[in-house]
């Protein structure tokens, strides 16, 4: 077997890896027993197929992660903050939420292509605590770990789309949209038990390429000591009450694959100042727009000229991403929802991990760096 997964195809573009990589990426939702059954199954590849393939994917770097998501913001305060950091300290900043934050999860330099509202704030990042404690200290204290002058902090009000589907979005026309607007899911605080926090906190962990097989879940269940079947219905209850986000595989979407092959090229964040008490409104007739992989009601600020909806889009062409954003601004003229202020924040150098939620964690990670 792993001679077989030695010869087969690795890039993204590859057709049977588009098919299986085409529901992989964002379409298996919530918990499921047995997720390369489900995949195989949605696809159309034998499962046999599917395994092997995303298991070559994984170790060639094509496929950076596979695990189950969560809908952290349900589970730890979380927020988009942007920082304003003197040039001269910025890539020294970047490099320190990125190795040495576990609570930081996207770290991104961001530009707008004119000088306009925010754009002295270049460095990016998602940052979430457990509940408990704060994220304004936690983002003090990152503050003067990295020279910072200022920060805002964006926590999210709403959520309208979360997924990511790079491979199937490739092909999106610009005002491609669905039926309805995106319907909002309210951040809302999920309290877990000690049984329950085991049974995550395994469950959540990506899998390895050896994991990648049928009944992946029995090597965790074993690890948080409990039976399958126990596993199964903790992760079940858990997905019942909002927490569990989707299965998936994460492309490498920043970097290109080891055969100089690229899934992305540029990373656009969209704003929009919509008047006060139409946020959920404009955020689901944004949110239906196809090509985008989140779109948030977050409030930016003075510092951003009150931006309240935000959005990203990812695609190898510029202009057709500028294109799909300006179908998304007819169709908010044509909803008669005014825009006081736009713009684009286009990301450049960028690191993903997933962030860390766990309360023991970040008293550990406290006591680590002499908080």
């Amino acid at each position: 077997m792993d001679g077989l997964i030695h010869m087969l195809p690795v890039e993204h573009d590859d057709p049977i890896n588009a098919k299986i990589l085409a529901v992989s990426e964002d379409k298996i939702e919530g918990f499921v027993r047995e997720p390369f059954e489900e995949i195989a199954r949605r696809s159309g590849v034998d499962v046999d197929d599917v395994t092997a393939r995303i298991t070559a994917m994984l170790r060639a770097g094509t496929i950076r992660r596979v695990r189950q998501t969560l809908l952290a913001t349900n589970l730890a305060d979380g927020a988009l903050v942007a920082w304003k950091v003197p040039e001269d300290k910025i890539d020294a900043a970047f490099d320190w939420m990125f190795q040495r934050d576990p609570f930081s999860g996207h770290v991104v330099l961001r530009s707008t292509d004119t000088v306009t509202a925010g754009s002295d704030y270049k460095l990016w990042t998602t940052v979430k605590v457990p509940h408990g404690f704060s994220l304004e200290q936690h983002c003090e204290l990152l503050s003067k770990k990295v020279g910072a002058e200022r920060f805002r902090l964006m926590p999210a009000k709403g959520i309208f789309t979360l997924g990511v589907g790079h491979v199937r979005r490739k092909t999106i026309e610009p005002g491609s949209k669905a039926d309805q607007p995106a319907k909002m899911i309210p951040v809302q605080v999920v309290d877990l038990s000690e049984h329950e926090w085991k049974v995550l906190l395994v469950l959540k962990r990506e899998l390895a390429p050896e994991e990648i097989q049928p009944t992946p879940w029995a090597v965790r269940a074993e690890e948080a000591r409990v039976s399958l079947e126990e596993f199964y219905c903790v992760a079940e209850q858990l997905n019942a009450r909002k927490v569990i986000g989707r299965f998936s595989t994460f492309l490498e979407h920043v970097k290109p694959s080891a055969g100089g092959v690229r899934v992305t090229r540029f990373n656009a964040l969209f704003h929009w100042a919509v008047p006060p008490g139409r946020e959920i409104e404009a955020g689901g007739e944004v949110g239906r727009h196809h090509i985008l992989t989140h779109c948030y009601w977050r409030e930016a600020g003075p510092e951003f000229k009150n931006v309240n909806i935000m959005a990203v889009a990812h695609g190898t062409d510029k202009q057709l991403l500028l294109d799909h954003k300006a179908a998304i601004d007819r169709h908010l003229r044509a909803s008669s929802i005014s825009v006081a202020y736009t713009n684009v924040f286009w990301g450049g150098r960028s690191e993903i991990k997933p962030s860390e939620i766990s309360p023991h964690v970040y008293r550990e990670w406290l006591r680590e760096v002499g908080a």
